[in-house]
């Protein structure tokens, strides 16, 4: 029998071999194009045009989640939540090619359902660290001249607005986690970076697509990536990550749909 036609052996078999390193470092920059890393250039771009309009950036706003059909809350709905879906075909473009490389999938970054107890409590332990001195960070970043006013929600006040903003918040957890820590820091240990080299690229790329908000939301997020990037190494799972980043954005899309105009600490336009 010829090779061709061995299971295992043939070209039409389905097994593939080990990724090479340009095949790695192609995938890895068509991941991030078509994400993170996309975002990072439109935020520097948004940055650029904030700091040469007339005025400082305190008096500008940045708004997280707003309105794509004012007046048509149905038609609202609908693009809310092919929003929040399209934004998560990257990740499914990750658990793709980490199951064609046999690593299991996104289990092999430890975003599964295996220690759900675990993922929680350190998220919630994390959340409740970052959450109170991020806020910290941007009132004083704000007062400074250093950010945009940071406008986390602008919905209408319909009956969708908590349960798309929840979900907006899981989806931007999932993503972030899944790329910039866990898929990366892969990669780029496959391709041979060293672990203070790889720190230091997911932690800027995590800041330079918050920097739409000024250069407080760049420092601040790029200080929370280098966090992250020190648990996930000593966890071995984004879950935690997961469920801390997304208790965060929770409170601060809520809590800013609760209180905004109601308390004077809390800046507004």
């Amino acid at each position: 029998m010829a090779d061709a036609d061995v299971p295992g052996q043939g070209p039409g078999d389905g097994l593939l071999a080990e990724p090479s390193r340009s095949i790695l470092r192609s995938e890895t920059w068509i991941v991030l194009a078509l994400s993170l890393g996309a975002s990072g250039v439109s935020a520097l771009i948004s940055f650029i045009g904030s700091v040469t309009k007339p005025g400082g950036l305190k008096d500008q706003a940045a708004t997280l989640n707003g309105s794509h059909a004012p007046g048509r809350p149905w038609l609202d709905l609908a693009w809310q939540l092919f929003g929040i879906a399209s934004a998560l075909v990257p990740v499914v473009l990750v658990a793709h090619l980490l199951l064609r490389e046999r690593a299991g999938g996104l289990r092999a970054i430890g975003f599964d359902r295996r220690r759900p107890g675990f993922d929680l409590s350190r998220g919630v332990a994390l959340a409740a660290v970052i959450g109170g001195s991020g806020l910290l960070l941007y009132l004083g970043a704000r007062a400074a001249g250093f950010n945009l006013t940071v406008v986390p929600e602008a919905l209408p006040a319909v009956w969708w607005k908590i349960p798309v903003l929840i979900a907006s918040a899981v989806q931007n957890a999932v993503l972030e986690e899944v790329i910039v820590v866990g898929y990366l820091l892969r990669r780029l240990g496959q391709l041979g970076w060293s672990p203070l080299a790889a720190l230091a690229a997911s932690s800027v790329l995590r800041g330079s697509y918050h920097l739409y908000q000024g250069i407080g939301g760049f420092v601040g997020n790029m200080v929370m990536g280098m966090l992250f990037v020190l648990l996930y190494r000593r966890w071995g799972r984004v879950g935690p990550l997961v469920a801390a980043h997304a208790l965060i954005d929770i409170v601060a899309f809520v809590g800013y749909a609760l209180l905004a105009g109601r308390v004077g600490w809390l800046p507004t336009p």
